[in-house]
């Protein structure tokens, strides 16, 4: 289908005192508020479960969503899809800026109205350390050379640097990149390591850049109301059209929404609504997204590294990149990981299988929703999944802390493991890539770790879906979703674009485009388009209850689970 739609859809935004509803407070809400702000709109309030403004975005405080991590990976590398390369460019200056900004606030302590609380002028949102791309072929993949070739041709010429080429090797050294050619010693031991380094990219501290845009937000007169009550979206306010719908679609006597009622039972009218959910979008839309992108799960363990480790700063941030391994290689590889935290947090994550979990839903129809370690209960038939998280009690304990809770409450619960399947490709990682951690996992004090399924939204083609949701049912409200996974990295600058449809601006960019409503093709239309398969329901091997999960009881330390599971 094409993605100029024939349908009717509100008028562009204009007047700036307008109320704007915003439901969700991650990466596409925040920089949304900001960006809209920053145009002179004044009535702009944030919605969320989350008490972010507590918690600040940290996963070991019981926040669940994607954006509340540790770190994610910013990257320009993009092979042929020149329209995100781009992107990227324009978010590296913005991240620069952010970096500058923090680096110069006028005092640098937890009172300073330039920072949100707990920041200081020391801190930073953004490492330029490196990202690194490799692969276990004898030549490069078509998307590293694709990459490569339209940097050049955009005119960052040796950005790339390919970990073979001893003139790339000599320009990473005297950039100070050095350590991030072969970060892991392969050489020495023999072993390939064949790819590409991104010198433009890095790692993401993705909570504090949270806390960041959300106090730039509120700074900005963004108000926010958070809460698992009063800040978790139940319904949508519906009223009938009273006017002619000319230029709207909207006919007079047509249901149209004019805000959000929340868990609490207060009622929130707006002129526009955004849809700004992560992972619990698809299923409080409904039908809407059903051919357009799927909630899925990614695999995540995180290593608490012991003290003398972190000491030693092998793995740390200014001697060791952001990385992914055979990132488009199907279930064996989808592998990508983070220098070591200030805190000696090591995180791998696995996207080679996309898992999902499909739950039947009011319409009866099956749709996958996020089941995290902070879960009082799952979903029931006809109740919003938003609507049913919660969060656990905020404390000032130490994360180290927060963690040991956690493990000890998972013992009741059921959704706190990855699949066997991520576990054994991460440890076979492992095994490979980081054998001198293997005799420390066995110590007698080991290495901890925890795991955790991270919930995405992922559309069929990989682009984000940013546009007006279709149909009389959902006139004024605007979704932003499907991340698709390499979403993080544009905080700072996509809610531009956004605010920018909003107005009914640069709409025919192309990018513009490719994220507006669209339906996946058919496999007479071009199968070969098709990134990820949607909606194969509780039937398909991707779903959560089909698929073999590793042991709740297993203990939880590194070196027994290497022994444990098979490679």
């Amino acid at each position: 289908m094409s993605p100029d739609r024939i349908r009717g859809e509100p008028p562009p935004l204009q007047d700036k005192s307008a109320a704007i509803t915003i439901v969700g407070a991650g990466v596409f809400g925040l920089s949304t508020a900001i960006h809209l702000a920053e145009r002179g709109y004044t009535n702009i309030t944030i919605f969320d479960k989350q008490p972010y403004h507590e918690t600040r975005y940290s996963y070991f405080k019981g926040c669940d969503a994607a954006s509340a991590d540790m770190n994610k990976i910013f990257r320009s590398a993009y092979g042929s899809q020149t329209e995100y390369q781009s992107l990227s460019t324009e978010a590296l200056g913005a991240w620069q800026q952010w970096n500058a900004e923090i680096a110069s606030s006028s005092s640098g302590n937890d009172n300073d109205n330039d920072l949100p609380p707990g920041m200081s002028k020391d801190d930073r949102v953004f490492i330029n350390n490196g990202n690194l791309s490799l692969t276990d072929k004898p030549t490069l993949p078509p998307f590293e050379m694709a990459t490569v070739r339209n940097m050049n041709e955009a005119g960052h010429a040796d950005t790339q640097l390919i970990t073979y080429d001893p003139r790339h090797v000599q320009m990473a050294h005297e950039r100070g990149f050095g350590f991030a050619i072969d970060p892991f010693k392969r050489k020495q031991r023999g072993r390939s390591y064949l790819g590409v380094l991104d010198t433009t990219g890095g790692t993401i501290l993705a909570d504090n850049a949270c806390s960041f845009a959300l106090h730039q937000a509120q700074r900005l007169g963004v108000r926010t109301v958070f809460g698992p009550e009063s800040g978790t979206f139940a319904s949508f306010i519906r009223a009938t059209a009273q006017g002619t719908g000319t230029g709207t679609g909207t006919a007079h006597g047509e249901r149209v929404v004019v805000g959000i009622r929340t868990l609490d039972g207060k009622s929130h009218h707006s002129s526009r609504t955004v849809i700004a959910c992560g992972g619990w979008t698809p299923a409080l839309l409904g039908p809407s997204l059903d051919s357009v992108c799927e909630t899925t799960a990614g695999s995540v363990v995180m290593m608490k590294l012991p003290a003398d480790l972190v000491a030693a700063r092998r793995y740390a941030a200014d001697k060791f990149p952001s990385w992914t391994y055979k990132m488009r290689d199907g279930a064996e590889g989808g592998l990508y990981g983070f220098p070591a935290t200030d805190e000696g947090y090591m995180k791998i994550g696995y996207r080679g299988t996309k898992y999902t979990n499909p739950q039947v839903q009011e319409d009866g129809r099956e749709r996958s929703v996020p089941i995290t370690r902070y879960d009082s209960r799952p979903p029931q038939p006809g109740e919003s999944a938003v609507a049913t998280q919660v969060t656990t009690t905020i404390t000032t304990t130490t994360d180290e802390q927060n963690l040991t809770q956690n493990q000890n409450q998972d013992e009741n619960q059921n959704h706190t493991q990855i699949p066997t399947q991520a576990l054994r490709v991460i440890k076979k990682f492992i095994a490979d890539f980081l054998p001198e951690l293997l005799p420390v996992a066995n110590a007698n004090n080991g290495i901890d770790m925890m795991t955790r399924l991270c919930w995405y939204t992922d559309s069929w083609d990989n682009h984000f879906v940013i546009d007006h949701v279709p149909g009389p049912d959902h006139e004024n409200v605007f979704v932003a979703t499907a991340g698709s996974g390499h979403a993080f990295k544009f905080l700072p600058n996509i809610g531009s674009w956004i605010a920018d449809i909003l107005e009914g601006k640069g709409l025919e960019r192309p990018l513009v485009r490719s994220w507006r409503w669209r339906t996946r093709p058919d496999a007479t239309e071009g199968k070969d388009k098709i990134v990820n398969e949607l909606m194969e329901g509780s039937a398909g091997r991707r779903a959560l209850a089909r698929t073999q999960i590793s042991s709740t009881s297993t203990p939880r330390r590194l070196g027994v689970v290497l022994q444990t599971a098979k490679l």
